[in-house]
């Protein structure tokens, strides 16, 4: 296979272009358009958003379709404090149990990227940034919440005031202490959180980093953290599953 990683192209005509056995994970596609294209055996795993095919927008079909498969998915999108905190339940709960199973695995393949994605390891440091940036950041007003094992998503210029060591190889047990430190402040903020507060704004963020200086939706913050929290969960099991099955 040839390596083009962190390849941009843009303003490119591929006219007549014909693609075969294309690995892009992590790629970002935006605003492209097929015209007259032949598709098959094409496998989309990410977010999708403004995905026409044949003049259909699949986007609320393949979402409708996730909800129905995974009932427990709609409660990431709560709509009152009472539904945040019992989404957060269930996340503690489903996690746990995905965290009893990497421990059955060699400590060494906790560290394996599956398919060029994040390991088991890289992915909790990533739900640990998830929740510095929107709850320590964000909704705590907090303008420097960043761990330096927390690990940001790929692609974005943190800058220097953002202390990240991509390559850090901490074990399992020091992710995990820094997980429930994050998990017992969510939990506090959820149970002192109120109807009318989330329906509210954040106090503007400032200082450098991401988010950029604003004011942020309350209800937009907490849903991104249970979306990311659901989402790399389910991404987690899939690449357990593979670790499993190389093991035995």
């Amino acid at each position: 296979m040839v390596e083009h990683t962190g390849l941009r192209i843009e303003d490119v005509s591929l006219a007549d272009a014909r693609f075969q056995q294309i690995s892009a994970v992590r790629a970002t596609l935006w605003r492209v358009r097929l015209r007259g294209a032949w598709v098959g055996e094409v496998e989309i795993d990410g977010e999708i958003a403004g995905l026409r095919v044949n003049g259909v927008d699949v986007g609320p079909l393949v979402e409708a379709e996730l909800d129905r498969r995974h009932p427990d998915r709609a409660l990431m999108r709560p709509t009152d404090a009472a539904g945040c905190l019992r989404a957060w339940d269930l996340l503690e709960e489903q996690w746990a149990e995905t965290v009893i199973r990497a421990r059955a695995l060699p400590a060494e393949s906790l560290h394996e990227r599956v398919d060029g994605e994040w390991s088991f390891v890289q992915t909790l440091r990533h739900l640990v940034y998830a929740t510095d940036i929107w709850v320590g950041r964000v909704l705590l007003g907090d303008p420097r919440p960043w761990h330096p094992l927390s690990l940001p998503f790929d692609g974005y210029d943190q800058g220097p005031e953002v202390p990240c060591d991509p390559d850090a190889r901490p074990d399992l047990d020091e992710v995990l202490a820094l997980r429930a430190d994050r998990r017992d402040t969510v939990r506090r903020l959820l149970e002192g959180l109120t109807d009318e507060s989330l329906a509210g704004d954040t106090t503007p963020v400032e200082g450098p980093g991401y988010p950029p200086a604003d004011a942020y939706p309350v209800a937009d913050c907490l849903r991104t953290v249970l979306f990311e929290e659901w989402q790399h969960r389910r991404y987690a099991e899939r690449d357990l599953d593979l670790l499993a099955r190389r093991g035995t």
